[in-house]
């Protein structure tokens, strides 16, 4: 299995701004799990600790192999997402692993 473990930080400074990209990215990603069988696990959370250098948001999702997670990375669906996320995002973090 791959575990595929992305933050995010948003660029966005007002809270409203904030509040409405991270709404949208989460419902871009959330739909994802229904539209893509590579997909065997999947959840986005929101940073809830106060903590300045915390990101702002996170996703973990399971793959049985790289192959599917390279299904996952181009798949037309997850694309139309990375459109939403791209723009509101001021810096990513990204680590596969095995487990």
């Amino acid at each position: 299995m791959i575990r595929h473990v992305v933050s995010w930080k948003l660029a966005a400074t007002d809270d409203a701004t904030r509040e409405s990209d991270a709404a949208a990215i989460i419902e871009g990603l959330e739909s994802l799990p229904a539209l893509i069988p590579a997909i065997k696990f999947f959840q986005v959370g929101r940073n809830i600790a106060p903590y300045a250098d915390n990101w702002d948001l996170t996703l973990v999702a399971d793959y049985d192999s790289l192959e599917g997670l390279e299904q996952y990375q181009v798949h037309p669906e997850h694309q139309r997402v990375v459109a939403i996320v791209k723009p509101r995002v001021g810096a990513r973090s990204n680590v596969d692993f095995e487990f």
